[in-house]
């Protein structure tokens, strides 16, 4: 048996040739039943397209890159290897591929994208890690190059496109549970001012405070990992606050919150209560409640958006998508 052509798929499913073309590289613009069943034939075929001959066509590399961030001393890096691990799925999925780099600061990526610009012709970029006064997004946008942030533009207009989780929603969730529950003194564990993304996290939990009346919550700022979350834990039972449950701005503090309680003969769960944010492989283990984040849909939104730009779709602004996470409760 030769090898799968465009035609024997579209025989396969009942459909034209011109309709297996649209599902690989425009699928929006086909139904949903005819997409899924062009999609099984390609499965069950074992068809592959013809990059090399896709690459003539379209001057393109179907390359798409992606810098690693220095590793943290945290377990919420997770997040960032679930979000590669679905980017590259979903990018497989359009004949895409996801070259990973790494570089020490703004101005070390930015030079790599010139490098991989001119070296590989990589078609556009995925952004991770922003925050204010970003110079990566503002190299690219000089440029007039593909990219899309996961993250939103801190501090900026909404000049580029970008996909993110509502981090706010998700320590309300959390805080507006902690009420219902009975807590009146709810501290919050995050990280140092500045921090687009803990920020935010810190004024979900502020807004649940006001709304439920409660006034001004203990908080402490320290930077991610167990030890912070232990050494804020500590910080806040010593300065007499002596809270009843702690809102954590990753899932990384918030074992640490955990350790140090258990190490003073406090209960997690049952003398205080704390959730996470992330839900974690290691949440789960644990038992630690948490906010678990779309990641998923996160990326599976980032390749839309950068195959929407690399096709010449013009919208009237930079497309922006805000998911909503969600509240896992456990034991703690």
């Amino acid at each position: 048996m030769g090898r799968p052509t465009l035609n024997s798929v579209a025989e396969a499913a009942a459909v034209s040739r011109q309709t297996v073309s649209n599902v690989i590289n425009s699928p929006e613009v086909v139904s949903p039943e005819t997409r899924e069943r062009v999609l099984a034939a390609i499965e069950r075929l074992g068809y592959r397209p013809n990059t090399a001959a896709r690459q003539m066509r379209t001057t393109r590399s179907q390359i798409i890159g992606l810098c690693i961030p220095p590793s943290g001393n945290g377990v919420s890096g997770v997040v960032l290897d679930q979000f590669l691990h679905s980017l590259t799925a979903t990018a497989e999925r359009y004949d895409h591929r996801i070259m990973l780099f790494t570089a020490a600061d703004d101005e070390a990526e930015t030079r790599a994208y010139a490098d991989l610009i001119a070296s590989v012709g990589i078609d556009g970029f995925v952004l991770t890690n922003t925050h204010h006064d970003d110079l990566r997004t503002r190299w690219l946008l000089e440029r007039e190059l593909p990219f899309v942030t996961f993250g939103r533009p801190w501090g900026a207009e909404d000049t580029h496109p970008w996909v993110d989780v509502d981090g706010a929603a998700g320590t309300r969730l959390a805080t507006d549970h902690l009420v219902r529950q009975g807590h009146r003194r709810i501290a919050f564990v995050g990280w140092p001012e500045g921090s687009g993304s803990g920020d935010d996290r810190r004024a979900g939990w502020a807004a649940g405070l006001a709304a439920a009346g409660l006034g001004e919550g203990p908080q402490a700022a320290v930077y991610d990992g167990v030890e912070g979350g232990r050494s804020a834990a500590a910080r806040l039972l010593l300065e007499g606050h002596q809270p009843t449950a702690f809102v954590c701005a990753s899932d990384s503090l918030a074992l640490g919150v955990t350790a140090e309680l258990r190490d003073r003969g406090i209960r997690p769960g049952a003398d205080a209560a704390v959730i996470g944010f992330d839900d974690t492989p290691t949440a789960s283990v644990l038992g630690l409640s948490s906010v678990a984040q779309p990641i998923a849909d996160v990326a599976a939104e980032c390749v839309r958006q950068l195959r929407a730009i690399l096709r010449g779709e013009t919208p009237s602004g930079p497309a922006t998508t805000l998911f909503t996470p969600h509240l896992v409760l456990r034991t703690t």
